[in-house]
């Protein structure tokens, strides 16, 4: 028989706190919620932060070009020849020139480019020799535009006998920017999923052809855009067209690839440090013609890019 009674209930007892915080009336959980909230929210305001930080000094530049080179855009100023030592006149050559410095850039940046993206990513595997490339494409692309124009005025126009010409001056442009198509081009094939290759190996489709029709296409956004900060470098340089290609004044159109040419870029330094008494909106003008050339490039290949994502099958 139990000899120890139970003690009387307490009707109105409360259970001791288990926390302080409960104490305080404060749920942990809400009080943990609040801080990851606020730590989102300092988190979004600092990427803001950084963001606005890129973008304003680019808007920047836009809005003043746009300010006070838009009172020199004319019919006249961009469709005829300049005059008087370019202190009157057009800028057309130097808006052809450009077109043909840039799409000789392309026609041989593009093909080499991708090819060896391609042998790179699908064929060379993790070897010595895939490493000892990589590490030649990342110093390659560290290389200053002036060395790039002295490697072309030796290789292109001494060496090869191209001379000064438009060809010299694209091919210049083109291994300069190669190293940006090659490393697009690979990280956008190393992004195409690889089930797709063992789908395509299983149904006994070859290599070649398993890149040619599921891994380019399904590859093509990404390799798009290394063509797309190709052709705002090529257009912008200076540099290496300096020596190679364009011509400070010259106030005909060329008929070849072995004429040689004004250029936008050059055109804009020549107008700034060598034309004295030159109104700006001229050299304004002729920058902003530049950036607009460069914008209407880069539109172009955007809008195909984002149609080919959007066709894209994962």
């Amino acid at each position: 028989m139990d000899t120890h009674p139970e003690a009387p209930l307490q009707p109105n007892a409360v259970p001791a706190p288990s926390s302080g915080s409960a104490a305080d009336g404060v749920n942990p959980a809400d009080a943990h919620l609040g801080t990851r909230r606020r730590t989102e929210s300092v988190a979004s305001l600092v990427l803001l932060t950084a963001t606005l930080m890129a973008a304003l000094p680019a808007l920047g530049i836009l809005g003043l070009l746009i300010i006070r080179g838009a009172p020199a855009l004319s019919f006249e100023f961009l469709f005829t020849m300049p005059l008087q030592g370019m202190t009157a006149g057009g800028i057309l050559p130097a808006i052809v020139g450009t077109l043909w410095l840039v799409g000789v850039s392309l026609l041989f940046a593009v093909p080499v480019g991708v090819l060896a993206g391609v042998y790179l990513s699908e064929y060379a595997g993790e070897s010595r020799l895939s490493r000892i490339v990589d590490l030649a494409i990342v110093n390659l692309a560290g290389v200053p535009s002036i060395v790039h124009a002295l490697f072309g005025l030796g290789a292109f126009v001494l060496f090869f006998r191209f001379g000064t010409s438009i060809l010299a001056g694209g091919l210049t442009l083109g291994v300069m920017t190669l190293p940006v198509i090659i490393t697009s081009t690979k990280a956008a094939l190393q992004s195409v999923p690889q089930s797709f290759r063992l789908a395509s190996w299983n149904l006994g489709i070859t290599r070649w052809q398993t890149i040619r029709h599921v891994v380019l296409p399904n590859a093509l956004p990404g390799i798009l855009t290394g063509i797309i900060l190709q052709v705002s470098r090529a257009a912008g340089e200076t540099a290496p067209v300096l020596f190679t290609g364009a011509a400070f004044y010259l106030p005909v159109l060329p008929d070849s690839v072995f004429s040689q040419s004004m250029a936008l870029s050059m055109h804009v330094f020549a107008l700034v440090t060598q034309v004295p008494g030159l109104p700006d909106s001229m050299k304004y003008g002729t920058a902003l013609v530049l950036v607009g050339t460069v914008v209407l490039f880069n539109s172009f290949a955007i809008a195909l890019r984002f149609y080919l994502r959007r066709h894209r099958k994962w």
